[in-house]
């Protein structure tokens, strides 16, 4: 996909809607956010002047250039360096399912496709699939008949899906699912395309689909073998 990432923002969920704010203002209207909790002991946390918090986790996709402006915002106006500020990386995209949920991801950016130039020798790829709640069943039906094992599911909440009839055409609920699911580099096409015609834009679940390489795995021998 050339220089696309996918975003990961952690902080307290206490000033999570400072940060969706200042991604709104670089024109990131897309995000997902899931609530997760930290596991720091507690002599880290004395040490740090910290509380034991929960988290906000939210994920967008960025352009290279929107993410290097945006970190730098992060640093300057919201001190994300400073101790317990939370943390943001990237991680770079494979493949996206369509042009659809391109634009609908990237909505306000403005992006040029590239040659793919980052990880091309990984032997795994994530697949993450987003979509309206409820619909587990029929998409991990789906990626099982293409060849996955299994998946593991996150549920968060959507923003920005008042855009989604401007590029999909079609009208997504806020409650949202995430599936993640490992698999072999050379399955993940065949494994995408069948979410993507069974459980897609066109179905009740509306999923929208894209993947990101894995360096290593433990964990998938025996399954594999």
């Amino acid at each position: 996909m050339g220089n696309l990432f996918l975003m990961t923002t952690i902080v307290d969920r206490k000033v999570a809607k400072k940060y969706s704010e200042l991604y709104k203002e670089n024109e990131q209207h897309v995000m997902f956010v899931t609530l997760g909790s930290g596991t720091a002991a507690n002599e880290i946390l004395d040490y740090l002047g910290l509380e034991n918090t929960e988290k906000a986790v939210i994920f967008s996709v960025q352009e290279e250039s929107a993410w290097q402006k945006i970190k730098r915002q992060l640093q300057q106006k919201l001190k994300i360096d400073a101790p317990g500020g939370g943390i943001a990386f990237t991680i770079p995209l494979s493949s996206i399912g369509g042009k659809k949920t391109l634009q609908f991801l990237l909505e306000g950016q403005n992006y040029q496709k590239e040659e793919e130039s980052t990880l091309k020798d990984t032997v795994h790829e994530l697949i993450v699939v987003i979509a309206d709640q409820g619909n587990i069943e029929l998409i991990m039906d789906a990626a099982r008949g293409a060849g996955a094992y299994g998946g593991t599911v996150i549920h968060a909440k959507g923003t920005g899906m008042e855009q989604a009839e401007k590029f999909m055409g079609v009208s997504l609920a806020a409650e949202k699912e995430m599936i993640f699911i490992v698999t072999r580099k050379e399955q993940k096409n065949e494994i995408m395309r069948a979410i993507m015609e069974k459980a897609g834009l066109n179905s009740r679940a509306k999923s929208i689909v894209f993947s990101l390489p894995v360096t290593d795995t433990a964990g998938l021998r025996l399954i594999e073998d």
